[in-house]
């Protein structure tokens, strides 16, 4: 059964049952109210004849009250203080049982209420005339009347029940398809995804649960979508990256295969394909680190450091391929600091951001490692005087496989996992990456910690 179907049900059951109990409660509360105004309006006629007759109640009086009731829907009974009946409008036969002559009551009020099981409801009115004299006035009225009436109620009540019924219906109809419309609107973009196609716009008007459904699959749609771009241009530049080396191991070694081949070319060929295959063999290096970091299989064991001993021998070992390429590297390490890292991976992260720093920048330029501090955060800074990052690019420059430069040059080479790697070791060793640049201006790298309850103390 479908859900719309079920919602529909019970959405239309539970009216059902909260019309139909407030539609007995109702008829209950108008056919009690029904009864309750005719006994009244039968004890007020009962009171208006005892009036009279406290005035006169003498044999004309008494048959001008007979004939009145005669000509009505009402019956009216006339007993005396000797409990003889000296008026009457119907036969004394006819008279029923709770009209007792031998124990007549002392107080005005209903002597029979119960229409649905006897023939008549009926109120006594008891009257001390002026010479003495003390009687009752019984007043009668068929229930056959109020049966009728009621009948006539229940009959418009039913009425009311169908239209009531067809409007619930209508109403739960028109309902289920507002509440489940956007609930089928859901269910077909989660069919598209997962056929495959995540170009889904879910329009999200509203602010309940439906609506952060909506934004949910619609966030969901969105991320799978990036990510299938990703992934084709990863597949894109991968096997470009591979073709390309590949294309040259291969070549070379089939030129060095030759037997005429002179002894120096030989060596220059396998010099090409050595530098070749290290490019390859350092591509797939990044693509298992990337694996590790994807299944969570690699393990960071860190000590406390001091970050200028840590530095100051990567420092020095950079230094020649920056002075061989004409750029300067200096190190300020004027505030100093310890911190808890794996020494052998967050060397790889400080390689990996002077690299790219080497790779992009010109000659006569300055790249600069700073050690910083404030009084809640400490910086490792690796600013470079390149040529930038395009101010569009700055925010997927930590994506997996995004590439600034498109050329997918083999001089500058890579398939855009080497910061992507670099933020993920970052964040494993609980601290934060950001970029900064302009273009023809240069790139700076932060790394941040925050200041912990141990480098306090050992501050202090």
């Amino acid at each position: 059964m479908k859900f719309s179907t079920k919602l529909g049900l019970w959405f239309f059951i539970c009216l059902i049952v909260i019309e139909s109990v407030s539609m007995l409660v109702l008829h209950r509360h108008v056919v009690d109210s029904l009864v309750k105004e005719e006994l009244n309006s039968l004890l007020s006629r009962g009171n208006s004849h005892r009036d009279v007759l406290l005035t006169s109640s003498t044999t004309d009086t008494l048959q001008h009250i007979v004939l009145m009731e005669s000509n009505t829907d009402t019956e009216v009974i006339i007993i005396d203080e000797n409990n003889s009946i000296v008026g009457s409008s119907m036969q004394k036969s006819n008279l029923p049982h709770y009209i007792n002559i031998e124990a007549s009551p002392t107080q005005e009020g209903v002597v029979q209420g119960d229409w649905k099981h006897e023939a008549f409801i009926a109120t006594v009115s008891p009257f001390q005339s002026g010479d003495g004299s003390t009687g009752y006035v019984y007043m009668l009225k068929s229930t056959d009347t109020l049966k009728k009436i009621i009948q006539q109620l229940n009959h418009h009540f039913a009425i009311a029940v169908v239209i009531i019924m067809l409007f619930l219906l209508v109403t739960n109809i028109f309902l289920i398809k507002l509440l489940t419309k956007p609930l089928i609107r859901m269910k077909d973009a989660t069919q598209k995804i997962s056929d495959g196609d995540f170009s889904v716009k879910l329009p999200i008007k509203t602010k309940d649960e439906l609506g952060e459904l909506a934004e949910a699959i619609q966030s969901l749609s969105n991320h799978l979508n990036h990510l299938q771009k990703e992934r084709k241009e990863f597949l894109a530049s991968i096997s470009h990256e591979l073709r390309t080396p590949l294309t040259y191991i291969k070549g070379y070694a089939d030129l060095g295969r030759k037997s005429n081949l002179e002894e120096s070319s030989r060596l220059e060929y396998l010099n090409i394909i050595h530098e070749e295959a290290t490019r390859v063999s350092n591509m797939l290096e990044d693509l298992f680190e990337l694996a590790k970091l994807d299944q969570n299989t690699f393990s960071i064991q860190t000590q406390r450091m001091d970050m200028e001993t840590f530095i100051l021998p990567i420092y020095e070992k950079v230094k020649p391929a920056f002075k061989n390429a004409g750029v300067q590297l200096m190190f300020e390490h004027n505030q100093n600091f310890e911190v808890l890292i794996d020494p052998r991976r967050f060397e790889q992260i400080v390689l990996n951001v002077l690299d790219n720093a080497l790779k992009y920048s010109s000659a006569g330029s300055t790249t600069t490692i700073q050690l910083n501090k404030n009084e809640k955060e400490y910086f490792l800074i690796i600013q470079d005087e390149g040529i930038g990052i395009p101010e569009v690019d700055i925010p997927h420059i930590l994506d997996r496989f995004y590439r600034v430069e498109k050329s997918r040059s083999r001089l500058t080479g890579g398939v855009g996992l080497g910061l992507s790697i670099v933020n993920e070791l970052v964040e494993a060793h609980g601290a934060k990456l950001t970029i900064s640049s302009e273009q023809h201006v240069g790139t700076t790298v932060t790394i941040a910690w925050k200041e912990s309850e141990n480098d306090k103390s050992s501050t202090n």
